[in-house]
C-alpha cells in the first residue's frame, strides 16, 4: 500500500537521506536524518517518490572521479528523481502543490525523502509512467540520446553497442531502434532473450568477439557505441569504425587516444530531451527494464547489485 504524501502544510523538520563521510566502497553509506531543504526562489520540494542509481555515483563515492568531480563530505548522492511537489519556491508557476514531477538534481541529492529541485529540471511526469520508470529515467536517457546522436545513427546504419543490456544500453539499443538503426548488442548469454525482443542481434562478449561482429554484419558495422571501458573503444577502431562514429560514456583515455567522442548525459541534459524520452517510453516505443527496487535503508545492497555490472536495467531506490 502506498504511503499517503504529506500536504504543504505537514511536511516534517526532518527526513532520512543516504549519506556518505569519505570514499570507499558501499559500506561507507549510511541513511541520516537531515533537515528538509527549503526551496528558494525558482525551486520547489519534492517528496521522492523513486530515485535511480547509476555506476557514475559508485565513482564518485569510491573517489575515482575525485579530479573531475570531488566530493565534498558530508555528501549526498544521487541525480534521477520522481516524486511530488509538496512546497513551492517564489516566482514558480509552472508547478502546484500536488503534481506529479521526474527530473534531476545536480546536488547529489535525490536518494533521499525529500529534495529541492530547480523548477527548471523537472517536467510533469505523464500518469502511465510508473514511478520506477521515471525516477530513473533522466541519466540513462539523456545518456543514450546524447551517444545515438554523437554516432549520427540513422535509418539503415549498423550500430554496435557494449553492455547493451545494462542500464544505458538497454535504452540506447531501443533509441537507435526507434531511429531506424540495425543494432548489435553485446551482451551476456542471459539477456540474449530480452534484446531479441526488442529487435536487437545480441552477440556475447569474450574471446572472438570482433569475428562474431563481423559474422553479424558482413558489410561492416557504421557505428559503435561504448557503454562499458576501454578495450571496446579500441575493438571498435579493429572494427574499422572511424573515430568520428564512435562514442563512449565511459573510456575516456581511450577516447582521447583514438580521437573517439566521450559524449554523455551533460551533452544532452534538458527538460526537452527528457520529455521526449519520458514520450517515447509512454508510446510503448522504448521499455525502461527494471532490474531491482531497494528501500533507502537498503542503499548498500542497492549498489553491491549495481557494482556486479551484470544487472539488466536499472536498479532504483524507493524511499
Amino acid at each position: 500500500m502506498t504511503t499517503p504524501l504529506p500536504t504543504a502544510r505537514t511536511v516534517p523538520a526532518k527526513a532520512k537521506a543516504v549519506r556518505f563521510d569519505q570514499y570507499g566502497g558501499t559500506d561507507v553509506l549510511y541513511l541520516a536524518d537531515v533537515d528538509i531543504p527549503q526551496p528558494v526562489s525558482g525551486e520547489v520540494l519534492v517528496a521522492v517518490r523513486a530515485a535511480g542509481t547509476n555506476p557514475g555515483e559508485a565513482s564518485i563515492r569510491q573517489g575515482y572521479l575525485d579530479k573531475a568531480f570531488p566530493a565534498t563530505f558530508p555528501s549526498g548522492q544521487g541525480s534521477d528523481l520522481a516524486g511530488v511537489v509538496v512546497q513551492v519556491g517564489d516566482g514558480v508557476d509552472s508547478f502546484t502543490v500536488g503534481d506529479d514531477v521526474l527530473g534531476w538534481t545536480d546536488r547529489r541529492a535525490s536518494q533521499a525523502e525529500y529534495v529541492s529541485v530547480p523548477a527548471d529540471q523537472l517536467i510533469r511526469k505523464p500518469a502511465a509512467l510508473c514511478w520506477e520508470v521515471a525516477g530513473s529515467l533522466y541519466v540513462v536517457g539523456a545518456t543514450a540520446y546524447a551517444a545515438v546522436r554523437a554516432v549520427n545513427a540513422g535509418p539503415g546504419d549498423t550500430v554496435v553497442v557494449s553492455a547493451a543490456a545494462g542500464g544505458v544500453g538497454s535504452v540506447t539499443v531501443q533509441l537507435l531502434k526507434a531511429r531506424g538503426a540495425n543494432v548489435i548488442g553485446i551482451a551476456s548469454e542471459n539477456n540474449h532473450t530480452w534484446l531479441t525482443s526488442v529487435g536487437v542481434t545480441p552477440i556475447a562478449y569474450g574471446d572472438g568477439l570482433a569475428d562474431r561482429i563481423r559474422a553479424a554484419a558482413p558489410s561492416g558495422a557504421d557505428a559503435f557505441i561504448d557503454t562499458f571501458g576501454d578495450d571496446y573503444v579500441h575493438l571498435a577502431i579493429e572494427l574499422g569504425i572511424k573515430p568520428d562514429r564512435i562514442d563512449t560514456i565511459i573510456a575516456f583515455d581511450a577516447a582521447k587516444e583514438t580521437g573517439a567522442k566521450k559524449e554523455g548525459s551533460s551533452a544532452a541534459t534538458s527538460t526537452d530531451v527528457l520529455t521526449e524520452m519520458a514520450d517515447l517510453v509512454t508510446s510503448g516505443q522504448i521499455t525502461v527494464p527494471i532490474a531491482a527496487t531497494y528501500s533507502l535503508d537498503q542503499v548498500r545492497a542497492a549498489y553491491i547489485e549495481l557494482e556486479k555490472r551484470h544487472t539488466q536495467g536499472k536498479i532504483v531506490l524507493i524511499p
